[in-house]
């Protein structure tokens, strides 16, 4: 939380700096300014535990990938559970295991069973965490095995939030969701690998994970995407875990790519967050963006390409689609490859799943720099569109999910992210514990258009 504050004061202080002069100058002078602060502080941070056998994470000799099923445990270990490189008394299984990528394509991941310290309830509380990098060195399962790394801060500040899982006696499965390339964005591919995980948490030896074991879905911004994909993707692709998952509890959610990248542009501090999409989308689903940009838009994916979103917050300012995509592609919808994977991941065109859901959005973006969008998006956080996520909600409630939905118009991107954590437990416990399902699909409002057309 400490960097975060530090890199809003720089970006306050270029932004006064460059009031006077053109926008790009005031970008370049931003991206500069901010860039050279994180690259000053990684190699403080940076750290390569020497205990961590890094053949851990491969695929092991005589394994025909192509033909494992998902799910399939390849490896497994016993670790104690780091944060920040230090370790903890509290023991992990760590698994890799076979799971499907964005394209369909069968791929190595890694997942984190995390035990309780005490008495164990059977219960599995699924984290998805919002590490968002483009950097597999990040991934939260390097992190947990005593690795350390600047954009893998955020899943040692996420100890906070699976903490009290654990002490309630719940299991926590925490997997790498963006997969082994660090495949930001690719909604799809995060849903398989949380499927995944937990087919391999049950499927293994010493995981401690019963076939039985109740699942709650439990995910913020990043993790959001995750959970709110492997619902989507449930009923198909992973139908016998159906009965065992009681909720989703999720929060800040990406769900129109269209309107998001019109909204998140705008503010000082999420505009990296296109850049890092645009990088992220390109290699999961193996596309040439770079027949699209400008040449200012190939330095700016140049400079994100493996960046975390700690390194990309605040770090360009307004940076729109205009910007960064060449005149003759004036929209998504101009450049074909780009629009077609968008199509891909906007969560609006996919049916309505069955999961009882508690969804909590902010809807005080201007609290970090984000203007309200035009017509057809409307308020957000900050980042993701308030009015993306009515609507989602309100087709879901239409098809029959049960949703408790919570928006807060004073709550940003990453204030909301605090109310959230001790709500979305607390509402899991009832799930666990067998209370009925809150529903008030009747008040949420209208929202936005999500057909992305």
């Amino acid at each position: 939380m400490r960097l975060s504050v530090g890199a809003q004061a720089v970006v306050v202080a270029v932004l006064a700096m460059g009031m006077a002069a053109p926008v790009a100058n005031a970008q370049s002078v931003q991206t500069e300014s901010v860039g050279g602060v994180w690259d000053s502080v990684r190699p403080v941070v940076d750290h390569t535990a020497p205990h961590d056998d890094q053949s851990f994470y491969e695929v092991p000799d005589g394994v025909d990938l192509a033909s494992t099923a998902p799910g399939t445990v390849l490896r497994e270990r016993q670790i104690s559970y780091h944060v920040a490189a230090l370790p903890t008394p509290v023991q992990v299984t760590q698994i890799l295991y076979a799971t499907t990528n964005a394209r369909g394509g069968i791929e190595e991941n890694v997942t984190s069973v995390i035990h309780p310290p005490g008495p164990a309830t059977g219960n599995v509380v699924s984290y998805q965490s919002f590490y968002d990098s483009l950097n597999p060195l990040d991934n939260p399962s390097r992190m947990i095995a005593g690795n350390r790394s600047l954009g893998g801060l955020i899943p040692a500040f996420e100890t906070t939030f699976i903490a009290p899982s654990l002490l309630a006696g719940h299991t926590v499965v925490l997997a790498d969701t963006q997969g082994p390339d660090a495949d930001f964005a690719a909604g799809p591919g995060y849903g398989a690998a949380t499927l995944d995980s937990l087919r391999a948490a049950t499927a293994s030896p010493t995981a401690a994970v019963g076939a039985d074991s109740r699942i709650g879905l439990f995910g913020y911004s990043g993790g959001a995407i995750a959970s709110n994909w492997a619902a989507i993707l449930l009923a198909d692709y992973a139908p016998e875990l159906r009965d065992r998952i009681v909720g989703v509890a999720q929060g800040g959610l990406f769900v129109n790519p269209v309107t998001n990248l019109r909204y998140a542009g705008e503010g000082p501090l999420w505009s990296g967050v296109v850049g890092m999409a645009l990088v992220g989308l390109s290699r999961a689903y193996e596309i040439d963006v770079d027949q699209y940009l400008t040449e200012y838009g190939q330095r700016v994916l140049a400079d994100v390409r493996e960046l975390s979103i700690i390194e990309a917050f605040g770090r360009y300012e307004n940076l729109r689609w205009s910007d960064i995509v060449r005149p003759e592609y004036p929209t998504p919808q101009d450049a074909p490859e780009i629009m077609e994977v968008i199509r891909e991941i906007n969560m609006g065109t996919r049916p309505a799943h069955a999961l009882p859901m508690f969804v909590f959005q902010g809807a005080g973006g201007f609290l970090e720099g984000t203007p309200p969008g035009g017509p057809g998006v409307g308020d957000g956080d900050g980042v993701m569109v308030a009015g993306d996520v009515r609507t989602l909600m309100r087709d879901y409630c239409a098809g029959g999910t049960q949703i408790e939905y919570r928006e807060y118009p004073y709550l940003s991107h990453v204030l909301a992210a605090v109310p959230w954590v001790v709500e979305g437990q607390m509402w899991l416990e009832g799930r666990f514990a067998g209370a009925p399902v809150t529903n008030n699909c009747e008040t949420i409002p209208p929202g936005n258009d999500l057909s992305g057309n």
